[in-house]
């Protein structure tokens, strides 16, 4: 709803990853850069890591975006546990073939034979492994093995392996020697700094049409990137529940008070209704050099604030869905 009091095309702060609202930060850009360096070396691994929403997916599927289909055929999986047969089956499917082998030497085959009828066709074949840090060792293994084969003195095919900081520790085994040597780069995705949180902020509500309503005072955004950390997905959460905020208290302008009062009830709902120990989103996480309401006085005025806000909400929602059909209704006379 808040989307029409705004004056949106869409919704701005939506979870799922999406190339178009893709934000190039300074952390965004490396990441980007070494993806880049290695579609042209076009052999070997590329390890990108990064937390949970800090924009892997985004980033990736910017990629694939930008890829030359005349040139690489991109495959772009998202892995569970899987074996390595399992995986290879996967990779195989992800690139278009089908009706696969039941035994592994047979998808093999297959695989290889896809590999040199792509280099015929001058192109090779890049597969990208999401959530990376699920592979098992032998599923890795297997990906070695394929990076192993050879059409004349040209590497036919490439992976990506993006996942979360755990993967680091786990190509760390000392039975992944040999796939760490293929590694030729490797970059770590980090938050974004303060004055980019406002800029990733203020590039989601452009991308559906923002016209500076509603605005944001510096403090806010301050607050927005402490009580984040930083990180996009984080940011999108507390975004779209100011933006809900806005439009049930009729809000053009919103200041650090307004962001710390959204973040306590997220952190409300993330801690317990129960816990009066005081409101933190430490789980979003918090920053370190501000400070939000913490004692019970302050808890008890959210829960009285939240109580009005539904009030409000019910008033508000009520009247809008009474305009909707009074306009369907007049539409069809």
């Amino acid at each position: 709803m808040y989307t029409d009091y705004y004056k949106l095309r869409a919704e701005p702060f939506l979870l799922t990853p999406d190339e178009r609202f893709y934000f190039e930060s300074s952390v965004h850009a490396q990441a980007m850069a070494h993806l880049t360096y290695g579609l042209k070396r076009g052999e070997g691994f590329i390890v990108i890591t990064g937390d949970v929403g800090a924009g892997k997916t985004t980033l990736v599927k910017r990629l694939i975006a930008k890829i030359d289909p005349n040139k690489v055929v991109a495959a772009h999986v998202v892995t569970t546990m899987l074996s390595g047969h399992d995986l290879l089956r996967m990779v195989a499917a992800a690139l278009g073939l089908r009706d696969l082998p039941a035994d592994k030497s047979g998808v093999l085959l297959r695989l290889q034979n896809f590999f040199e009828a792509t280099h015929r066709q001058g192109r090779r074949a890049l597969l990208i492994v999401d959530e990376a840090q699920n592979l098992s060792e032998s599923a890795l293994e297997e990906l070695r093995m394929l990076s192993n084969i050879q059409v004349g003195h040209s590497a036919p095919f490439q992976s990506f392996l993006v996942g979360q900081p755990q993967f680091r520790r786990l190509i760390a085994s000392p039975d992944l020697e040999q796939l760490r040597q293929r590694v030729i780069a490797s970059y770590h995705l980090g938050p974004l700094n303060v004055s980019e949180s406002g800029e990733y902020l203020m590039h989601r509500l452009r991308q559906v049409g923002w016209t500076d309503d509603p605005t944001f005072e510096l403090g806010a955004i301050e607050a927005l990137h402490w009580h984040t950390g930083g990180i996009p997905r984080r940011i999108n959460t507390l975004g779209n529940r100011l933006m809900i905020l806005g439009f049930l208290d009729e809000l053009h302008r919103f200041t650090r008070d307004d962001v710390n009062r959204v973040a306590a009830d997220l952190a409300g709902e993330i801690n317990g209704a129960d816990d009066t120990d005081g409101v933190s989103i430490a789980d979003l996480p918090i920053g370190a050099n501000d400070t939000a309401p913490n004692s019970l006085t302050s808890r008890l005025s959210g829960i009285e604030q939240r109580l009005a806000q539904q009030e409000t909400f019910m008033r508000r929602a009520g009247s809008f869905i009474q305009d909707f059909f009074n306009t369907r209704g007049s539409g069809t006379n």
